[in-house]
């Protein structure tokens, strides 16, 4: 059959070896919830399928439904189940395989259909076969396929295709961004590269709450006025469930432990010294409700949202404040009800400081000592003025040597860091030493009018050629002055695997042209990027 044979040599899955089991639960959970929500979907619906048919017939002759060849998992051809939209005659099949708004082969009722999305709704039933998912890449035609590059072929052909994805949501009014005199050449040239960049962000980071977060935008979309709101590459990949679940919720839980375990340590220790008689079932719910507090607290003050890995010294100052809030809450408590207080106001001022002591320990570690010097340090050599507003590209390693750079009391003079744009879902809205990811590459244009940017600082030293020249080509638009730190690390890295010294560059040349950025070195890698 058809339907069983591979068109292109490529594994059902990019990956090798053993498969992380974080990655094997989610594709568990991915598959179960395809299947529950396909077959609640084409009983739920079938009243609506029903109506639907009846107003096609009626609509124009021809067939229900449309079957179409698309390409799936592994390269397998399927036929994928649409509600037809177009005229059952032959310039149907003899247009374009991709069609514009307005398109004189499509139907009023199909039109009114592909607007709502209700068209795609039959695809439920390729979802129960498991040929597709209910998020995932859309599948496309064959013959637009085997135009794709080889590694994106393999890296989106490694999923099942979904009904739903990041591209399609974006790109929702894509029939009337196209023009309908050169709908292919349009499609391929000015929607096509970016949907694949957006396809392959998707196969790279997708887990269960991002397929989640997928579903709610796809539902926001069909809403009338919000669904004109474009929605931000960072809130797509990584929208309300992730954030609420990935930060907020795993925060909660891990403070919540922490807080546990410190207030029963309290307490046994001091039981070693004297009496505590409040009853263990008392006792523990005491425990159980400060805990909660506790955790409650450090996720309003917006300590689920920063990157321990690189903190900032005002973030350990909210992790005290929070701490002393909920111990000075509790000891007023007992303090106001003092006849009949069931805890000392001592051991609560202990439970707070051990409570805090394991919440220091388990985010800052040895981070907690360098990363209040480096704070102080900042602080004291701090001047006032009105310095150059730099946008960081890059929250990578590149990123901590432009943060360590422009910290230092000569630079700080003269720049000022606003934020970090990011290409990776995971880290937006986290923050690095401070300093926050505001967006992504696509966003770069909006947030230069937004902070009154001045100069961008390109941090990225590892990255592919097709994305290194659409980053730069997106902050080349925006007028302003590119500092390419990028091509310091670059070279710090060729020098260091160097094993005669001096057979490279001198690095401090290279290093002043990247920060005064008149160089020509500098100056001509950008210019050949974006030729």
């Amino acid at each position: 059959m058809e339907n069983d044979r591979s068109l292109l040599n490529v594994p059902v899955s990019i990956q090798t070896g053993d498969i992380a089991l974080a990655s094997r639960v989610s594709d568990i959970l991915k598959r179960l919830m395809d299947i529950m929500a396909s077959v609640s979907g084409l009983i739920l619906f079938t009243p609506l399928f029903l109506a639907l048919g009846l107003m096609i017939k009626r609509d124009s002759p021809g067939p229900v439904f449309y079957w179409g060849p698309r390409m799936g998992r592994g390269g397998r051809v399927f036929q994928i189940l649409k509600f037809r939209t177009m005229r059952e005659d032959p310039a149907s099949y003899a247009g374009p395989a991709i069609t514009c708004h307005k398109d004189p082969r499509i139907t009023l009722f199909g039109q009114w259909l592909r607007d709502t999305k209700l068209n795609e709704l039959p695809q439920l039933w390729n979802v129960l076969l498991g040929e597709m998912s209910l998020v995932g890449p859309r599948p496309e035609a064959p013959e637009i396929i085997m135009t794709w590059p080889d590694n994106l072929r393999r890296e989106i052909l490694s999923m099942r295709p979904g009904i739903t994805s990041p591209a399609s949501i974006l790109y929702r009014d894509e029939e009337k961004r196209l023009s309908s005199d050169h709908v292919m050449d349009d499609y391929m040239e000015n929607i096509l590269p970016d949907k694949l960049r957006l396809d392959q962000l998707y196969v790279h980071h997708h887990n269960f709450f991002t397929d989640l977060d997928t579903l709610f935008w796809t539902f926001v979309i069909l809403i009338p006025r919000l669904g004109d709101k474009q929605i931000s590459e960072g809130w797509l990949f990584g929208g309300p469930v992730t954030r609420i679940t990935r930060r907020y919720l795993n925060w909660l839980a891990i403070d919540f432990a922490i807080a546990l375990l410190s207030i029963g340590l309290t307490g046994g220790l001091w039981r070693l010294s004297g009496p505590l008689d409040i009853g263990l079932e008392r006792a523990m719910s005491l425990a159980i409700i400060l805990a909660f507090l506790f955790s409650l607290f450090n996720s309003l003050l917006g300590l689920s949202m920063v990157s321990w890995a690189h903190p900032a010294a005002e973030d350990v100052l909210r992790l005290f404040a929070s701490c002393a809030l909920v111990t000075l809450t509790v000891i007023v408590f007992v303090a106001a009800y003092q006849p009949v207080a069931f805890l000392p106001v001592r051991f609560m001022a202990l439970a707070g400081l051990a409570v805090l002591f394991g919440f220091v320990i388990v985010r800052y570690r040895l981070r907690l000592i360098t990363g209040l010097a480096s704070r102080w340090i900042t602080f004291r050599n701090s001047t006032f003025g009105a310095p150059e507003r730099v946008l960081v590209v890059g929250a990578g390693e590149g990123r901590e040597f432009a943060t360590w750079l422009l910290y230092r009391r000569e630079f700080k003079r003269i720049y000022k860091i606003v934020g970090i744009v990011d290409d990776d879902p995971s880290k937006q809205g986290i923050r690095y030493e401070g300093i926050k990811v505001l967006g992504s590459s696509a966003d770069i244009p909006e947030l230069v009018k937004r902070h009154d940017v001045g100069v961008i600082f390109y941090t990225i030293a590892h990255i592919s050629q097709d994305d290194n020249k659409r980053i730069l080509n997106i902050c080349n638009r925006t007028g302003l002055h590119i500092v390419m730190l990028s091509e310091v690390l670059d070279l710090l890295h060729r020098h260091l695997n160097k094993s005669v010294a001096g057979s490279g560059e001198p690095l401090s040349d290279v290093f002043n042209a990247a920060v005064a950025g008149d160089g020509k070195k500098i100056d001509q890698e950008v210019e050949n990027v974006n030729a």
